[in-house]
Protein backbone atom coordinates (compact mmCIF):
# COMPACT_ATOMS: atom_id res chain seq x y z
CA UNK A 1 0.00 0.00 0.00
CA UNK A 2 1.46 4.00 -1.29
CA UNK A 3 0.91 6.37 1.59
CA UNK A 4 -1.41 9.27 1.24
CA UNK A 5 -1.31 11.13 -1.83
CA UNK A 6 1.19 14.75 -1.47
CA UNK A 7 2.17 16.85 -3.86
CA UNK A 8 0.82 16.64 -7.86
CA UNK A 9 -0.71 13.41 -9.08
CA UNK A 10 0.08 11.43 -10.96
CA UNK A 11 3.85 11.45 -10.59
CA UNK A 12 5.47 13.14 -13.26
CA UNK A 13 8.79 11.90 -13.45
CA UNK A 14 11.12 8.75 -12.78
CA UNK A 15 12.37 10.60 -9.78
CA UNK A 16 8.33 10.91 -8.10
CA UNK A 17 7.63 7.60 -8.93
CA UNK A 18 10.86 6.15 -7.16
CA UNK A 19 9.86 7.70 -3.92
CA UNK A 20 6.60 6.56 -4.57
CA UNK A 21 7.51 2.37 -5.18
CA UNK A 22 10.67 2.73 -2.68
CA UNK A 23 10.70 0.04 0.34
CA UNK A 24 9.76 2.34 2.98
CA UNK A 25 7.12 4.33 0.63
CA UNK A 26 5.39 0.72 0.91
CA UNK A 27 5.17 0.05 4.24
CA UNK A 28 2.19 0.39 5.82
CA UNK A 29 1.19 4.21 6.90
CA UNK A 30 1.27 4.98 10.94
CA UNK A 31 -2.31 5.78 11.76
CA UNK A 32 -3.11 8.23 13.99
CA UNK A 33 -5.75 8.73 16.39
CA UNK A 34 -7.86 11.17 14.46
CA UNK A 35 -7.57 8.49 11.57
CA UNK A 36 -8.75 5.84 13.73
CA UNK A 37 -11.84 8.41 14.57
CA UNK A 38 -12.19 9.64 10.77
CA UNK A 39 -11.84 5.12 9.84
CA UNK A 40 -14.31 4.31 12.70
CA UNK A 41 -16.88 7.07 11.60
CA UNK A 42 -16.88 6.47 8.04
CA UNK A 43 -18.06 2.79 8.28
CA UNK A 44 -21.60 4.72 9.20
CA UNK A 45 -21.95 5.61 5.21
CA UNK A 46 -21.57 3.18 2.95
CA UNK A 47 -19.03 3.48 0.26
CA UNK A 48 -20.74 3.23 -3.20
CA UNK A 49 -19.09 1.50 -5.94
CA UNK A 50 -19.51 0.96 -9.70
CA UNK A 51 -18.20 -2.57 -11.16
CA UNK A 52 -16.88 -1.76 -14.86
CA UNK A 53 -15.77 -5.02 -16.85
CA UNK A 54 -17.11 -6.68 -19.65
CA UNK A 55 -17.26 -10.18 -18.55
CA UNK A 56 -20.71 -10.68 -16.71
CA UNK A 57 -19.63 -13.90 -14.94
CA UNK A 58 -16.72 -12.02 -13.16
CA UNK A 59 -18.90 -8.77 -12.19
CA UNK A 60 -21.34 -11.33 -10.65
CA UNK A 61 -18.14 -12.52 -8.72
CA UNK A 62 -16.98 -9.58 -7.72
CA UNK A 63 -20.80 -8.33 -6.33
CA UNK A 64 -20.85 -11.23 -4.15
CA UNK A 65 -17.90 -10.86 -2.82
CA UNK A 66 -17.65 -7.18 -2.41
CA UNK A 67 -21.05 -7.39 -0.64
CA UNK A 68 -19.74 -9.51 2.36
CA UNK A 69 -18.35 -6.22 3.57
CA UNK A 70 -20.97 -4.26 5.44
CA UNK A 71 -20.36 -1.03 4.14
CA UNK A 72 -20.06 -1.77 0.77
CA UNK A 73 -22.82 -0.80 -1.77
CA UNK A 74 -22.74 -2.05 -5.23
CA UNK A 75 -25.19 0.94 -7.19
CA UNK A 76 -24.31 0.08 -10.66
CA UNK A 77 -22.57 -2.56 -13.28
CA UNK A 78 -21.00 -1.51 -16.15
CA UNK A 79 -19.99 -3.75 -19.28
CA UNK A 80 -18.06 -1.64 -21.44
CA UNK A 81 -16.42 2.22 -21.04
CA UNK A 82 -19.14 4.57 -22.65
CA UNK A 83 -22.05 2.43 -20.37
CA UNK A 84 -19.43 3.19 -17.18
CA UNK A 85 -19.49 7.11 -18.27
CA UNK A 86 -23.64 7.42 -18.31
CA UNK A 87 -23.69 5.49 -14.74
CA UNK A 88 -21.06 7.68 -13.45
CA UNK A 89 -23.61 10.72 -14.49
CA UNK A 90 -26.47 9.00 -13.05
CA UNK A 91 -24.74 8.16 -9.66
CA UNK A 92 -21.66 9.86 -8.84
CA UNK A 93 -19.99 6.62 -7.23
CA UNK A 94 -17.17 6.93 -4.86
CA UNK A 95 -15.31 4.27 -6.21
CA UNK A 96 -14.90 2.71 -9.78
CA UNK A 97 -13.33 -0.87 -10.37
CA UNK A 98 -12.45 -0.81 -13.81
CA UNK A 99 -11.39 -3.53 -15.97
CA UNK A 100 -9.12 -1.96 -18.87
CA UNK A 101 -9.77 -4.08 -21.73
CA UNK A 102 -13.12 -3.42 -22.46
CA UNK A 103 -14.98 -2.88 -25.73
CA UNK A 104 -15.27 0.72 -27.13
CA UNK A 105 -14.04 2.93 -25.02
CA UNK A 106 -11.12 1.04 -22.82
CA UNK A 107 -10.59 1.68 -19.18
CA UNK A 108 -7.83 4.16 -19.63
CA UNK A 109 -9.46 6.47 -21.70
CA UNK A 110 -12.90 6.17 -19.32
CA UNK A 111 -10.72 6.80 -16.51
CA UNK A 112 -9.46 10.13 -18.15
CA UNK A 113 -13.21 11.04 -18.55
CA UNK A 114 -13.75 10.51 -15.28
CA UNK A 115 -11.30 12.52 -13.71
CA UNK A 116 -12.49 15.48 -15.88
CA UNK A 117 -16.27 14.94 -15.50
CA UNK A 118 -15.76 13.58 -11.62
CA UNK A 119 -12.90 14.78 -9.85
CA UNK A 120 -14.58 12.80 -6.62
CA UNK A 121 -14.63 9.42 -7.97
CA UNK A 122 -11.55 7.30 -7.45
CA UNK A 123 -10.76 4.71 -9.90
CA UNK A 124 -9.16 1.67 -9.20
CA UNK A 125 -7.52 -0.45 -12.01
CA UNK A 126 -8.62 -4.00 -11.99
CA UNK A 127 -7.08 -6.13 -15.10
CA UNK A 128 -5.13 -9.69 -15.64
CA UNK A 129 -2.90 -7.29 -17.13
CA UNK A 130 0.83 -6.44 -14.60
CA UNK A 131 2.54 -4.70 -18.00
CA UNK A 132 4.60 -1.65 -16.15
CA UNK A 133 3.57 0.74 -19.31
CA UNK A 134 0.08 -0.52 -18.98
CA UNK A 135 0.65 0.20 -15.25
CA UNK A 136 1.82 3.30 -15.45
CA UNK A 137 -0.75 4.66 -18.40
CA UNK A 138 -3.54 3.83 -16.02
CA UNK A 139 -2.47 5.87 -13.13
CA UNK A 140 -1.20 8.90 -15.30
CA UNK A 141 -5.21 8.39 -16.16
CA UNK A 142 -5.95 9.31 -12.62
CA UNK A 143 -6.28 5.81 -11.19
CA UNK A 144 -5.49 5.56 -7.50
CA UNK A 145 -5.68 1.94 -7.20
CA UNK A 146 -4.47 -1.01 -9.12
CA UNK A 147 -4.85 -4.75 -8.38
CA UNK A 148 -4.48 -7.48 -10.89
CA UNK A 149 -7.25 -9.93 -11.13
CA UNK A 150 -5.70 -12.67 -9.25
CA UNK A 151 -5.26 -10.97 -6.48
CA UNK A 152 -9.11 -9.84 -6.54
CA UNK A 153 -9.86 -10.93 -3.02
CA UNK A 154 -8.89 -9.59 0.11
CA UNK A 155 -6.42 -7.07 -2.02
CA UNK A 156 -9.14 -5.09 -4.00
CA UNK A 157 -11.05 -4.73 -0.15
CA UNK A 158 -7.74 -3.24 1.03
CA UNK A 159 -7.75 -1.12 -2.06
CA UNK A 160 -11.14 0.68 -1.58
CA UNK A 161 -10.46 1.69 1.77
CA UNK A 162 -7.18 2.72 0.94
CA UNK A 163 -8.23 4.92 -2.41
CA UNK A 164 -11.55 6.23 0.05
CA UNK A 165 -8.92 7.73 2.49
CA UNK A 166 -7.28 9.33 -0.54
CA UNK A 167 -4.34 7.00 -0.44
CA UNK A 168 -2.81 5.53 -3.37
CA UNK A 169 -2.53 1.78 -3.59
CA UNK A 170 -1.24 -0.74 -5.65
CA UNK A 171 -1.30 -4.50 -4.86
CA UNK A 172 1.89 -6.26 -4.39
CA UNK A 173 2.81 -7.41 -7.77
CA UNK A 174 2.23 -4.43 -9.28
CA UNK A 175 4.40 -2.53 -6.30
CA UNK A 176 7.15 -4.66 -7.41
CA UNK A 177 6.87 -3.92 -11.35
CA UNK A 178 6.96 -0.23 -10.61
CA UNK A 179 9.46 -0.45 -8.15
CA UNK A 180 11.82 -2.57 -10.96
CA UNK A 181 10.87 0.10 -13.67
CA UNK A 182 12.32 2.66 -11.88
CA UNK A 183 15.39 1.05 -10.55
CA UNK A 184 16.01 -0.44 -14.20
CA UNK A 185 15.19 2.96 -16.08
CA UNK A 186 12.64 1.36 -18.43
CA UNK A 187 10.27 4.51 -18.00
CA UNK A 188 11.75 6.46 -20.23
CA UNK A 189 11.62 4.09 -23.48
CA UNK A 190 8.10 3.79 -22.26
CA UNK A 191 7.25 7.14 -22.57
CA UNK A 192 8.79 7.43 -26.27
CA UNK A 193 6.20 4.63 -27.82
CA UNK A 194 3.58 5.88 -25.66
CA UNK A 195 0.38 6.63 -27.83
CA UNK A 196 -1.59 9.41 -28.16
CA UNK A 197 -5.15 9.28 -26.59
CA UNK A 198 -6.85 9.77 -30.26
CA UNK A 199 -4.16 7.08 -31.15
CA UNK A 200 -5.47 4.70 -28.58
CA UNK A 201 -8.61 4.84 -29.46
CA UNK A 202 -8.05 4.16 -32.90
CA UNK A 203 -5.72 1.04 -32.12
CA UNK A 204 -8.40 -0.26 -29.84
CA UNK A 205 -11.46 -0.09 -32.80
CA UNK A 206 -8.75 -1.69 -35.38
CA UNK A 207 -7.88 -4.69 -32.67
CA UNK A 208 -11.82 -5.00 -32.61
CA UNK A 209 -11.99 -5.47 -36.93
CA UNK A 210 -13.54 -2.42 -37.70
CA UNK A 211 -12.60 -0.32 -41.23
CA UNK A 212 -11.37 3.13 -41.53
CA UNK A 213 -14.71 4.34 -42.80
CA UNK A 214 -16.52 2.68 -39.34
CA UNK A 215 -13.82 4.12 -37.26
CA UNK A 216 -14.36 7.74 -39.22
CA UNK A 217 -18.13 7.65 -38.83
CA UNK A 218 -17.66 6.31 -34.85
CA UNK A 219 -15.21 9.32 -33.86
CA UNK A 220 -16.19 11.87 -36.38
CA UNK A 221 -13.14 11.69 -38.11
CA UNK A 222 -12.32 11.94 -42.44
CA UNK A 223 -11.97 8.63 -43.59
CA UNK A 224 -8.27 9.88 -44.41
CA UNK A 225 -7.65 11.12 -41.00
CA UNK A 226 -8.13 7.88 -39.92
CA UNK A 227 -5.51 6.13 -42.23
CA UNK A 228 -2.84 9.06 -41.14
CA UNK A 229 -3.57 7.71 -37.28
CA UNK A 230 -2.86 4.16 -38.65
CA UNK A 231 0.32 5.00 -40.37
CA UNK A 232 1.43 7.04 -37.09
CA UNK A 233 0.64 3.87 -34.55
CA UNK A 234 2.49 1.50 -36.72
CA UNK A 235 5.49 3.53 -37.00
CA UNK A 236 5.43 4.39 -33.09
CA UNK A 237 5.42 0.49 -32.45
CA UNK A 238 7.28 -0.59 -35.15
CA UNK A 239 4.44 -3.20 -36.68
CA UNK A 240 3.32 -3.65 -39.90
CA UNK A 241 0.23 -5.15 -40.02
CA UNK A 242 -3.45 -5.05 -38.63
CA UNK A 243 -2.63 -8.62 -37.32
CA UNK A 244 0.43 -7.34 -35.22
CA UNK A 245 -1.28 -4.56 -34.11
CA UNK A 246 -4.21 -6.70 -32.79
CA UNK A 247 -1.75 -8.68 -30.87
CA UNK A 248 -0.25 -5.67 -29.81
CA UNK A 249 -3.78 -4.32 -28.50
CA UNK A 250 -4.36 -7.66 -26.52
CA UNK A 251 -1.07 -7.92 -25.13
CA UNK A 252 -1.10 -4.73 -23.45
CA UNK A 253 -4.74 -4.44 -22.08
CA UNK A 254 -5.96 -1.91 -24.74
CA UNK A 255 -8.87 -4.53 -26.13
CA UNK A 256 -9.68 -7.87 -24.95
CA UNK A 257 -11.31 -8.39 -28.12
Amino acid sequence: MLPTRKGRWPPTDEQSLAEAASPRALEAPAVSSSERHASTTSTATRIRIVLADDHQMFREALRTMLEKTSDFEIVAEASDGQELIRIARAHDPDIVCMDIGMPGLNGVEATRQLQINHPRTRVIALSAFADQHFVLDMLHAGATGYVTKAEAGDELVRAIRSVQMNRIYLCPDIAAKVSDAVCGGSLGSAGALRLGARERQVLQMIAEGRTSPEIAESLHLAPSTVDVHRRNIMRKLDLHSVAELTKYAIRTGITSA
